[in-house]
């Protein structure tokens, strides 16, 4: 029962807190509306169309010299911007080549213990003994016949000298059979 209360009262929270987001959501709305109507009024005076041809040409040329005023502040914007941008990634590459020009120390290999290792990592909370070593069996290592062989041949020399020439490779083929 205590879990679906929990449930149902983070259902209904949600619920809450969608309704209360639509609503702020609806007054950024409007008020953006009011803003570029403010905006508009305030920059764009209503057209007034006069009725004669000249009074017309006279309109066009000062809408003319309005939008060429317009585009050359565009124009001179984006030059700023250009240059700016170029600032920028010139000191981008100086700060790169001034931190390539200094070298950095090569590291040094630290040797620790397993021991020292979680002492450094876990403090005073280690207690346990990590010494690798004390758990491994003794193992003795049994001689195989191969390696015995191999012992008891001694010098390869004296042993290519035995089987040259034809004694050599007679006593080869009579060992074999």
């Amino acid at each position: 029962k205590r879990n679906r209360a929990i449930t149902a009262r983070r259902l209904h929270l949600k619920s809450v807190m969608l309704q209360i987001a639509a609503t702020e959501l609806e007054k950024e709305k409007s008020v953006r509306e009011t803003e570029k109507q403010n905006y508009l009024s305030e920059h764009c005076p209503p057209l007034h169309v006069p009725g004669s041809m000249a009074e017309v040409q006279e309109l066009c040329k000062q809408l003319h010299a309005k939008i060429d005023a317009a585009e050359e502040e565009k124009y001179d914007m984006e030059i700023k911007l250009q240059k700016s941008t170029k600032e920028l990634e010139d000191m981008n590459q100086k700060l790169f080549d001034l931190r390539g020009k200094f070298k950095r120390p090569p590291l040094r290999r630290v040797r620790m213990s397993a021991d020292a290792m979680l002492k450094a990592l876990l403090g005073s909370k280690h207690k346990v003994c990590m010494d690798l070593r004390a758990n491994l069996k003794q193992v003795k290592k049994e001689d195989t016949e191969k390696e015995r062989d191999l012992r008891d041949v001694g010098d390869w020399r004296k042993n290519i000298e035995e089987k040259s020439g034809m004694e050599g490779r007679k006593k080869m083929f009579e060992t074999e059979s």
